[in-house]
């Protein structure tokens, strides 16, 4: 199988200026959009009827897209392959009702989203995106902290000189979540020094936060009102772009890897598959929700998937019937390209000797994820990993075989499981990393290359 892989330092360039950009779902959505468009992918209800070699794509509420190549045999008869992965990432969120003052400074009340540990992000310069949403239906857009001039956000922290107390509590306890809170206006109320008659004198002569100089800061700069963020979704991130790490530049540092960087491998492997017409029907799913079960209308436990796959089939066939549906599903394919846990050597007692991930040799591949009894996992079968062992052989691409870790020292999941419910044939294979969840994780550029040239052979194959 002879394919043309786009070179390794082109492909990671890529990759990190795609990362920099999507630092939410709906970024990642819109980037991902823009690039499908530039390689001719147009939207599904510009269809009639899909013919071999049309590009299609199917998105939803902006946060989750479905692309596929068609292929020369019917989806009912066949299935088809999928690449799912997601491009949610923990972070901190801003609750409804965000602003309050404490202090002489007016903080942005923020709930969290997804597994961190919080110590994590203390004292870090933080970034603000996402979508305000006014009652009549506009949108406004939020992005503040990566630009040149921007101001950033944080949270504070104690000085280690008076943190004794602190210092004694549990890594899970010294910081409670209700304190992860952003500072966000720091100008105190100005007081105009007139005493009014009859008003009683201020002992209290410490400053005043002024959050109606904040709201109106938003009204100037944004035209929102504090009643719009009850319709806003605000997210919390790190600030900066991705960087390179090690004097050798093998690494790369970013916000986001879990799970950018295998969703964006799935995208450029089906956008550079697709000048090709393939026999089978080629497929990526970048959804939304994962770090938070994949509940939602966005996430892989809605009913988004196998609507998209109903909408492909009624433009294949004059007689569609929802039974095609389940058929063809049950004759697919997918690769679950999610990231996996790499051995650091920091942390000797957690790897599972001998069956876990390194870092530089390839993408991972993982029978089954879930916790010490396999709970939450799909489990591969042998067949399809037999299977794929032959794709990559074929593809010339460097594998490896991983779990994640030792039995009872944790344990974790993938989108897997909500896919394989139909019956498809589903493997996880994803990056190895470090960090997973931190606000700054850690990729080896070989592995990010490694599960391109992966996505690509098993589309194309």
């Amino acid at each position: 199988m002879k394919i043309d892989y786009m070179s390794k330092d082109k492909y990671c360039s890529e990759y990190m200026r795609y990362l920099g950009l999507a630092k939410t779902e709906r970024r990642s959505y819109a980037e991902s959009v823009r690039l499908l468009k530039a390689k001719g992918f147009k939207e599904i209800s510009t269809f009639k009827v899909l013919k071999a070699g049309d590009k299609v794509y199917r998105g939803y509420e902006d946060r989750t897209i479905m692309a596929a190549v068609i292929g020369k045999k019917k989806i009912s008869e066949v299935g088809l392959k999928v690449v799912g992965g997601h491009t949610d990432a923990p972070r901190l969120d801003l609750k409804p009702k965000p602003l309050y003052e404490k202090g002489a400074h007016v903080y942005f009340d923020c709930h969290i989203y997804g597994g961190i540990k919080k110590y994590q992000w203390l004292t870090l310069p933080l970034a603000l995106y996402g979508t305000v949403v006014k009652k009549d239906g506009t949108k406004v857009q939020v992005a503040i902290g990566d630009e040149p001039g921007d101001p950033v956000f944080m949270i504070s922290d104690i000085l280690p000189h008076l943190g004794y107390d602190q210092a004694k509590g549990k890594r899970d306890e010294f910081f409670p979540a209700e304190d992860l809170d952003v500072i966000a206006w720091s100008t105190p109320k100005k007081v105009s020094g007139e005493k009014v008659k009859g008003e009683k004198e201020e002992k209290d002569d410490s400053p005043k936060a002024d959050k109606n100089a904040l709201v109106a800061y938003l009204k100037k700069t944004y035209k929102i009102d504090e009643e719009d963020l009850l319709s806003a979704e605000l997210e919390i991130v790190p600030a900066g772009l991705p960087r390179e790490l090690g004097l050798d530049r093998e690494l790369i540092t970013g916000y986001g890897h879990d799970d950018r960087v295998c969703s964006f491998a799935g995208l450029k492997a089906l956008i550079n598959a697709s000048d090709q017409v393939l026999d089978q029907t080629a497929s990526i799913l970048m959804c939304d929700k994962e770090e938070i079960g994949s509940m939602g209308s966005t996430g892989m436990q809605s009913s988004f998937f196998e609507n998209t796959v109903a909408e492909l089939i009624e433009r294949q066939e004059k007689n569609a019937r929802d039974i095609m549906v389940r058929r063809a599903l049950e004759k697919s394919s997918m690769l679950s390209a999610d990231v996996t846990a790499a051995i650091d050597p920091h942390f000797p007692d957690v790897d599972s000797t001998g069956n876990g991930a390194h870092l530089h040799k390839g993408v991972a591949a993982s029978k089954y994820t879930g916790g010490t009894s396999k709970g939450g996992s799909s489990d591969c079968g042998p067949e399809f990993v037999a299977q794929i062992r032959d794709i990559m052989a074929k593809g010339d691409v460097k594998w490896q075989m991983a779990e994640l870790g030792k039995m009872e020292k944790g344990g974790g999941g993938t989108i897997a499981q909500y896919m394989s419910r139909f019956g498809m044939k589903v493997l996880d294979m994803g990056t190895p990393m470090w960090n997973m969840h931190a606000p700054w994780e850690i990729v080896s550029k070989e592995d990010c290359y490694q599960t391109y040239r992966c996505y690509s052979a098993y589309l194309r194959a």
